[in-house]
């Protein structure tokens, strides 16, 4: 991981273009290709980012950041403060909450209830920067991804994609390889993001998959 500390501006042009003047912000280059940028503020969340795969061109004070959708951050580097590269190894990954560990066991069992046609290969698949949930086969023969949250939010979109981009590498994998957020509840701005990168939604009931009666009393 690359960490960059440096007075600079930011320009987005893709669909749309957006422009963050001059200040002092980290600039974070990952080893999965990843490029984000961050100000000392907004908790873990970036000003704006670029997903891997990118290519970077470094050119003097300028670094040009490209995605596959030819998607570009210009970053202009008027001051460097600091630059430091690490190297962090591969993460454990994190150790889901109860609702989270005891959903993927449920789905795993019922993955039906993911999407209609859905079986399981194999639970925790390893990528490489982390294990996928869940690696399924749909009925067309095709490979799906599937990454389970309590509640789907852009990070777990993220993550996914980022995962995404391991599998299709994958040569042991029946392709093309498509994603699904898994989750209870799913926000309409991670529903947004996924339909973007091209990847499925399923709302579960973590009460339906357990056999019990709804939360929520009904009519009929």
């Amino acid at each position: 991981m690359r960490l960059v500390i440096a007075r600079c501006s930011v320009d987005y042009v893709g669909r749309l273009t957006a422009h963050l003047p001059s200040a002092v912000r980290l600039v974070l280059v990952k080893a999965d290709g990843s490029v984000s940028i961050h100000a000392d503020g907004r908790a873990y969340k970036p000003l704006n980012w670029m997903s891997p795969p990118c290519v970077i061109a470094e050119d003097g004070g300028v670094w040009r950041v490209t995605n596959r959708a030819a998607e570009r951050l210009v970053i202009t580097l008027e001051e460097v403060l600091h630059d430091s590269s690490h190297e962090l190894g591969i993460d454990p990954g994190l150790r889901k909450d109860g609702v989270e560990a005891h959903l993927q066991v449920l789905l795993a069992d019922r993955p039906d209830a993911i999407a209609a046609g859905l079986t399981l290969i194999r639970r925790e698949y390893e990528t490489g920067i982390g294990p996928v949930d869940l690696l399924c086969r749909d009925s067309d023969g095709s490979t799906v991804a599937v990454e389970i949250k309590r509640k789907g939010e852009i990070d777990g979109v993220e993550q996914l994609t980022r995962y995404l981009v391991r599998l299709d590498a994958d040569p042991a994998l029946p392709h093309p390889v498509r994603g699904i957020l898994a989750a209870q509840s799913i926000t309409p701005q991670a529903r947004l993001l996924a339909a973007d990168r091209g990847l499925g939604c399923a709302v579960v009931d973590y009460d339906e998959l357990r056999g019990l009666e709804p939360s929520i009393p009904t009519l009929f």
